[in-house]
């Protein structure tokens, strides 16, 4: 049995499934079910504790590790719960529920595209009564009461059309709003967000996933609801974005350009303080709403980002602020005064093929080298950008007393 990472699922003379966990394997027609590759005792995690007794005293959710194992498996178990759904698997054979049932979670809601009936998203919440089968008094510290989990594209017959629809819109446009699951996800997020305390609330994604995840999320900060926030090769490429970076580069040369030549009008220093640049006059607008209007309360959403070196899909969040125009012009268009806009975790094994660098099954895996890179990424900034900058007025009349 052959295994590599990937998200993709085709079907050809041997039935070729890519888990959701981004394995790709051959399922020989027969096998038995107990031993399907996507199974939870032959994928999953094999060194995570289930919760016990001991959680009361040491949380096993403080430990990063433990966190990301689990909020992944979540992840996992929207891609099955849509397998499942086509392959008409029942109650007694679906191979979603271990993927959350392990850790004493049960399934609160699925979210269904109305335009082909797939399954693109689930709200898993905290099981009590689950938990106090193993003596697990109270939910442990840590623990989210709910998680919203968003899966990725699928390449298989029910759902591809959609699934690409919604990736090439973000190709097209770095957004997806537009999207019938943006607006379902969103209602899905704010509705536990509220029943709960945000606080108490994650959404996480896996690639397409994770770009409605931290769109959605973003809609939330904006409201003034902050969610925690998981992103898994979170998508990074878009027509919109490399239109944005030859504006950059071409604004960039054209100032070289401008500090080279006389001025015969104008002393040389106008173009420091921002005023003689448009581009600069925005970016120090944008750094006093940073740094004034959004100093007390505007910089709680802080999303973790997790990336493989390998993965094109994602490797651009690993681009710092900065790089090009740092000896020139050192205002950053993000958080300033030592805010982290998010934390930015790598990974990379030197050079993978993509199936695998882009699958979710790598980040439960036991041999996981894993790094905080950088607190700050220039994509990153960008796209929480409106956030900083919207946000100031809403906050202030949004707190009537």
């Amino acid at each position: 049995m052959a295994k590599r990472g990937a998200e993709e699922i085709t079907k050809e003379e041997e039935e070729v499934e890519e888990g959701a966990a981004g394995a790709m394997v051959v399922v020989e027609q027969g096998e038995k079910e107990e031993a399907h590759p996507y199974a939870f005792h032959v994928s999953g995690p094999r060194n995570v504790a289930k919760p016990n007794w001991r959680d009361l005293i040491n949380s096993s959710w403080k430990d990063a590790n433990y966190k990301r194992t689990v909020i992944a498996c979540f992840i996992q178990a929207v891609y099955l719960l849509e397998l499942d759904r086509q392959e008409n698997r029942t109650e007694e054979n679906a191979l979603a529920p271990k993927w959350w049932m392990t850790f004493k979670y049960k399934l609160a809601q699925t979210l269904i595209d109305e335009r082909d009936g797939s399954i693109f998203g689930a709200v898993l919440e905290w099981d009590q009564s689950a938990a106090l089968a193993d003596f697990v008094l109270i939910r442990p510290s840590g623990a989210p009461k709910a998680v919203l989990a968003l899966r990725g594209t699928l390449l298989k017959g029910p759902t591809i059309r959609r699934d690409i629809e919604d990736d090439l819109r973000f190709l097209a446009w770095e957004s997806l709003k537009g999207s019938v699951r943006f607006k379902g996800a969103l209602e899905a997020l704010k509705s536990v967000a509220e029943r709960h305390g945000s606080s108490n609330v994650c959404v996480a994604g896996h690639s397409l996933g994770a770009g409605f995840a931290l769109q959605v999320g973003k809609a939330l900060a904006k409201e003034g609801l902050y969610v925690d926030a998981h992103l898994f090769n979170p998508p990074s490429i878009s027509l919109a974005m490399s239109l944005r970076n030859i504006g950059e580069k071409a604004g960039f040369a054209w100032k070289r350009l401008k500090s080279m030549l006389p001025s015969s009008s104008e002393p040389q220093a106008s173009s420091d303080d921002g005023i003689k640049d448009n581009s600069l006059g925005l970016k120090n607008w944008l750094g006093h709403i940073y740094g004034e209007k959004t100093s007390v309360g505007l910089k709680k959403w802080v999303p973790h980002l997790y990336v493989n070196n390998s993965d094109y899909i994602c490797c651009h969040y690993t681009d710092p602020e900065g790089t090009e125009e740092k000896d020139a012009d050192k205002e950053n268009v993000g958080p300033t005064n030592g805010q982290v806009a998010a934390k930015l975790f790598v990974m990379s094994k030197g050079k993978q093929k993509f199936l695998e660098a882009h699958g979710l099954e790598q980040w439960w895996s036991d041999d996981l080298d894993l790094q905080l890179a950088l607190n700050k990424s220039k994509l990153i900034s960008r796209q929480l950008k409106s956030l900083y900058s919207l946000q100031a007025p809403q906050q202030a009349q949004g707190r009537p007393r």
